[in-house]
């Protein structure tokens, strides 16, 4: 019997060459490793740049200067029922009685030939609800604590012109100026003013429009997902359908401005500038993530999932929603709410359809005028007065909040509804 040849040691040339091919192996490797890291660097530089911009130049709009101006009702009695105070005539009464020329007065008086440019247009109105709420200043010479004009907040920053720098100076060495947070803010709504402005008809109108466009997107997505997963013939018109939805999913939004432009104004007559058309308008613009975002979710769940079910003798309806779709709703819903988030920071759609008009009343309902926080800070961010920039940073700021908090649903209805299979 011959022997069996020992194996042949490789040669010492073939084994550098395999050493070098690791090296390099190792070496792609960590380069790799490397880039990965920096992108995240980098994506995490971009964000926290984005926040400190956007925190640094929104907190002054969150804050509000008011001025301490003395008003003379004592020596000089405004002319006024007080019976009328404790009405829903108190305004009225209080304006026609000459309540903003007696304020105007006052700060000329009081602060000089610029003292009327130093007090916010609408420092009257703090006069007025001071007096409503303590009748006995009219008793009184008195000071209140009124709205600063952007003219003087922007002084008390060292800019303006030197005249309102002085009296700037001024107040703030008799501490007649203090701020504080400005609550008007989340409360108010749209104004020329910018010391006067607020978000909150703007968020209204955001939140009618999402209500809308959640109604009517959320359940055909999921049905239309449902049908096509588990009940549509797999031919030709299905394969047609699939790649319809797929391309309307990156068609630009524009696109659905003008489709909501032509249909639900021009054609249906549908209010301008509603949520109600904005919520329809949105709602086709995002169907298309619920669909597809629906059928990888129902896709995902196992097929002996619905074995078992038919095993058992359930119809197919009790196996898709008694079954399939519980098991499919965490992807549904975070796919939904993904979508809602686009929906929400979306402004061109609603442009074409009206909703940049200037609104100071808050809506009622879907019916009524309204705009929505993306057009309000579009349209502030069009204004030249250092006030508007401040709030226009202010409402990014809440708006990012918004998207945020949409986000961490997103996440907690994925972790808490998750099945791991």
């Amino acid at each position: 019997m011959s022997k069996v040849p020992a194996p042949r040691a490789p040669t010492d040339w073939k084994a550098a060459a395999m050493q070098r091919r690791i090296r390099r192996r190792y070496r792609a490797e960590r380069r790799f490793r490397a880039l990965g890291l920096g992108a995240v660097v980098v994506s995490a530089a971009f964000l926290v740049f984005l926040l400190v911009t956007m925190i640094g130049n929104g907190a002054a709009g969150f804050m509000r200067t008011e001025v301490s101006l003395p008003v003379a009702f004592k020596s000089a009695p405004l002319k006024v029922e007080r019976a009328q105070l404790s009405t829903r005539a108190a305004d009225l009464a209080l304006a026609g009685a000459g309540l903003e020329n007696r304020v105007s007065s006052a700060a000329t008086a009081a602060f000089g030939p610029d003292g009327e440019e130093a007090i916010a247009n609408n420092a009257w109105v703090a006069v007025r609800e001071a007096i409503k709420a303590d009748p006995t200043l009219l008793d009184q010479d008195s000071r209140i604590w009124v709205p600063a004009s952007s003219a003087l907040d922007t002084a008390i920053d060292g800019g303006g012109d030197a005249p309102m720098r002085a009296l700037a100076a001024r107040l703030r060495a008799s501490g007649g100026l203090q701020s504080g947070f400005n609550a008007d803010f989340l409360t108010r709504a749209d104004s020329t003013d910018p010391t006067a402005v607020g978000i909150w008809g703007a968020l209204k109108g955001s939140l009618l429009t999402m209500f809308v466009t959640l109604i009517i997107a959320f359940p055909i997505g999921v049905l239309s997902a449902v049908y096509l997963e588990e009940y549509a013939p797999k031919n030709r018109w299905t394969d047609l359908i699939e790649v319809s939805i797929n391309n309307l999913a990156a068609v630009p939004s524009i696109i659905f401005g003008l489709l909501g432009l032509a249909v639900f104004l021009g054609t249906l007559g549908l209010p301008r500038s509603a949520p109600l058309v904005g919520g329809l308008t949105l709602a086709l613009m995002i169907m298309p993530v619920i669909v597809i975002a629906g059928r990888n979710a129902i896709k995902a769940v196992p097929p002996s999932i619905r074995d078992a079910a038919l095993g058992i003798g359930a119809s197919r309806v009790q196996v898709v929603f008694h079954h399939v779709l519980p098991l499919a709703l965490p992807g549904i819903l975070t796919g939904t709410i993904i979508g809602m988030a686009r929906a929400l920071g979306e402004t061109a759609p609603l442009l074409l359809i009206g909703m940049r008009a200037f609104i100071v009343t808050p809506p009622g309902g879907v019916f009524d005028p309204a705009t929505v926080l993306p057009v309000q800070i579009f349209l502030w961010s069009d204004e030249v007065s250092r006030g508007f920039i401040e709030k226009t940073s202010a409402a990014i700021i809440v708006l990012l909040a918004f998207l945020l908090a949409m986000n961490a649903l997103a996440i907690y209805l994925r972790n808490r509804f998750e099945t791991r299979w």
